[in-house]
């Protein structure tokens, strides 16, 4: 049994003088991920040799694949998912030069090998991976990131420069929600996290352009951003506020326009309970390990409710929809929610989650993809971070 692989080296003797060249392309007509008799087996085609590692997690069981570096290009999961005992496959970019696939499984398995083979005439390698059915005691044994200190790194809060505004400065921090292997949302060939993205960086110029407001990006590119380090992004920047940007897609129903989320310790609604379990499933699907999570939850909920801060994020939030409705920005019947949302949990600065529209609904979607019909939206929220402002006496 394999605990977990870390950073092997695709290389043959052939090969070993070849230096690395950039990204590593996914053949997908020769990747995919079968079942066996006793488990899964991978395999993924690619163009050049690139260092690797793999390993297990649990609660949910998955296998985790890290890369340095891969284009995943056009695999599709459905094509590249043959396994009934996998049930479910995302990848993409973890950090700028670090990318990731991870493989929900059906059940506890183990690493029973994994290898990577060149081919010698055009210096292709195959990576192939197989798992072995276990018991639940034994994979939580063999699961967990391999020990490497560096790695960390990767999930550390970006390290920033001394803010360089007054101390009187209202400080918004815009959050784009998603980014990297976790989409979010998607709906005809629509992302959330391209979209929020953009809108993102449209809010954030918009109150760059206010006086006595500094915004800041939590992510400025398509990568991968953990929920707590968007909230030490913030509290390095010593944020009065944040605005976290979603945007759903549903299967099937009709619904359509925007919504405002604050905390809560427990989902009011079934809108609410699906919005916090889609939101936080980001970090499990990139990976993360989550099963010592829910104390720390749990012992911020209870700071939040004696803070000052959760007013001050309802209060936000109603102004925020006031304007909204001035400036006609579709809007759900139900505008102003509240959930047990991550990227709300911090304690020591008020916090909404604006979720902008359905990607599901045609209306909705064809709204953010327009510069001009996204404007009403940037305006409001403009308007809104003004208003608050004003009515905390810092202007």
């Amino acid at each position: 049994m394999i605990r977990a692989v870390l950073f092997w080296l695709l290389m043959s003797s052939a090969a070993v003088a070849q230096s690395f060249t950039g990204l590593a392309r996914v053949d997908p007509t020769e990747s995919r991920v079968v079942d066996t008799a006793g488990g899964i087996d991978l395999t993924l085609a690619l163009s050049q040799i690139v260092p690797y590692r793999v390993f297990t997690l649990e609660a949910p069981e998955r296998l985790v694949l890290d890369f340095r570096e891969v284009n995943w290009g056009d695999l599709d999961t459905l094509d590249f998912d043959q396994a009934k005992h996998v049930t479910n496959v995302s990848f993409g970019q973890l950090r700028p030069g670090w990318s990731r696939m991870v493989l929900e499984l059906s059940e506890p398995m183990f690493l029973n090998l994994a290898s990577a083979t060149v081919e010698d005439t055009d210096a292709t390698a195959v990576v192939e991976i197989s798992l072995q059915r276990t018991d639940a005691e034994t994979f939580a044994g063999l699961s967990g990131a391999p020990v490497d200190p560096q790695w960390g790194d990767l999930f550390a809060a970006p390290t920033l420069q001394a803010p360089n505004y007054d101390d009187d400065t209202l400080v918004v921090v815009v959050d784009p929600g998603h980014g990297g292997i976790d989409p979010g949302a998607e709906h005809g060939g629509v992302t959330e996290a391209d979209l929020m993205l953009t809108l993102g960086i449209e809010v954030a110029e918009a109150l760059n352009r206010l006086d006595g407001v500094e915004a800041i990006l939590t992510r400025v590119s398509d990568v991968f951003v953990p929920l707590n380090t968007r909230m030490t992004i913030a509290r390095q920047n010593n944020a009065d506020l944040l605005i976290s940007l979603h945007a759903d897609a549903l299967e099937a129903g009709q619904a359509r326009g925007g919504s405002v989320y604050t905390l809560s310790d427990k989902a009011a609604s079934v809108a609410a309970r699906r919005m916090a379990e889609r939101h936080q499933r980001g970090d499990l699907i990139a990976g993360l390990d989550l099963t010592e999570q829910d104390d720390r939850v749990a012992s911020v909920l209870m700071d939040l409710a004696r803070a000052k801060t959760g007013p001050e994020g309802v209060r936000f939030a109603e102004v925020l929809v006031a304007n909204l409705m001035e400036n006609d920005v579709r809007l759900h019947r139900n505008s102003l929610r509240q959930g047990p949302l991550a990227v709300l949990n911090a304690a020591d600065f008020a916090s909404v989650l604006f979720e902008v529209g359905y990607l599901s609904n045609d209306r909705d979607r064809s709204i953010l993809l327009n510069e001009d019909t996204r404007k009403p939206i940037v305006d409001a929220l403009a308007q809104a971070v003004s208003d608050w402002l004003a009515m905390r006496g810092l202007r």
